[in-house]
């Protein structure tokens, strides 16, 4: 199975799913149950929730229920195998430093994906969702379908992209890695690029942040270190509103690099894409620890 080659009613269901088994988890995340520390990853600010556990067992469950024959790979060490091959793509908690701080900018992200996530450049996302479980915001989009933004009880909105190409009117968004080595390389990549742009956020969670590219809440972003549970479903996001999300060198995004803007300002990703290469390479040998820091 190929991007192009799901048909438009399983595009549906798998978008449908996406946004309701996201929306139940995120009020299990919303709730703030359990926002203590229980364990740690690649460093020791990498950390994990027992709601990260169950919120990921709460996906688990629900998308096996619904598609049994469906691959499951997540954040929280979970992989299943499947198939159908399509494989459910989920962070239970993207952003979890920011939730355990509580501050209001954590997304539950659940995506459909063909192809192997585990192996860069042999894997896309045809539909998904991001869901902040404080704002209550909704964002979804499936191949073919557009995407899509609801906040609370207002109406869906269709979202396009910006269209800014200009590197210095642009607001851009980015996010920093957890080992003090990876840091220090993005730190490189700020310093020339700060005072070329109107300004830099830094939320905390690469799916909000991929989202917020495809509403225009900014013209682009970049981030090295991000894993696919936590792009996938921003990206098919970014794309089905008018976006386009790569890596270095026309290459597919990866935990090497992540850029995404507006497909019709193709100036500005090409602008990002060359401070972040003038910079130059991280020494691979890093890279193993280099979680996302978010």
């Amino acid at each position: 199975m190929t991007l192009h080659t799901v048909p438009d009613p399983v595009l549906r269901d798998l978008e449908r799913i996406a946004l309701g088994v996201a929306s139940e988890a995120a009020l299990l995340v919303g709730g703030r149950d359990s926002a203590q520390v229980c364990a740690t990853k690649s460093t020791p600010t990498d950390v994990v929730t027992e709601t990260d556990r169950r919120s990921q067992e709460l996906i688990a469950h629900r998308l096996r229920a619904l598609r049994p024959d469906d691959a499951f790979y997540a954040e929280e060490d979970g992989a299943l195998s499947g198939t159908s091959g399509l494989t459910w793509v989920v962070d239970p908690i993207d952003g979890t430093v920011n939730y355990v701080y509580d501050i209001p900018a954590y997304a539950v992200s659940v995506a459909a994906v063909v192809g192997n996530p585990r192996a860069p450049g042999q894997w896309a996302p045809v539909a998904g969702a991001v869901v902040n479980p404080v704002s209550g915001e909704r964002f979804w989009a499936r191949t073919r379908g557009g995407a899509w933004r609801q906040r609370g009880r207002l109406p869906a909105t269709r979202l396009q992209a910006s269209d800014r190409s200009e590197l210095g009117l642009a607001l851009i968004g980015t996010g920093f890695g957890y080992a003090a080595n990876v840091r220090s390389w993005q730190a490189r990549v700020l310093t020339p690029l700060l005072p070329q742009v109107r300004d830099i956020r830094r939320v905390g969670s690469a799916a909000l942040d991929l989202c917020h590219v495809a509403d225009a809440s900014l013209d682009g972003f970049y981030e090295r270190g991000l894993n696919p549970w936590d792009l996938a479903a921003g990206w098919v996001i970014v794309t089905e509103a008018g976006g386009t999300v790569c890596g270095l060198a026309e290459s597919d995004p990866s935990a090497a690099m992540t850029i995404a803007a507006g497909a019709v300002a193709p100036a500005l990703r090409e602008a990002l894409v060359t401070i972040v290469d003038q910079v130059g390479p991280l020494d691979e040998a890093t890279i193993s620890s280099a979680e996302p820091g978010t």
